[in-house]
């Protein structure tokens, strides 16, 4: 199952709904201390459990910035499955590409794109159309 980033009719293509989790894993186990969406709840709650608003953009936008910075700093063995069992791994192991070298361009899109592009692209639309922005399986 695809899953991507949802702006009115534009679908913004991330890639299989583990993945995604996995991402949302990452930035909660590593950023968030207190727990899910207690540091970022324009992206952890209302993105990944709902929907995005336009207006938040501009806030969410600053958010994804500061988490793209601090993956950056960890190294791609840190990455987390799934939060809701931590024993998980990626059924890639560690076999991954050379070009992966931390934690923020771990996650990428078949085309080499990264999660944060693809968010940001997605983000751009919203704004620009004054759409939200919600996480969607096709």
């Amino acid at each position: 199952m695809t899953v991507g980033f949802m702006v009115d009719c534009f679908f913004f293509e991330a890639g299989h709904g583990d993945f995604v989790h996995s991402f949302f894993s990452t930035i909660s186990y590593h950023l968030e201390k207190d727990g899910w969406a207690t540091k970022y709840p324009l992206l952890m709650n209302d993105l990944y459990h709902g929907k995005l608003k336009w207006s938040d953009v501009p806030e969410a936008r600053e958010n994804l910035k500061e988490i793209e910075a601090e993956l950056s700093k960890l190294p791609p063995e840190k990455v987390i499955w799934d939060i809701e069992d931590l024993s998980k791994t990626p059924p890639w192991g560690n076999n991954i590409s050379p070009k992966v070298t931390d934690l923020s361009n771990y996650f990428a899109t078949t085309d080499g794109k990264t999660f944060f592009e693809v968010i940001r692209s997605a983000m751009d639309v919203a704004e620009e159309d004054e759409c939200d922005m919600k996480i969607q399986a096709l």
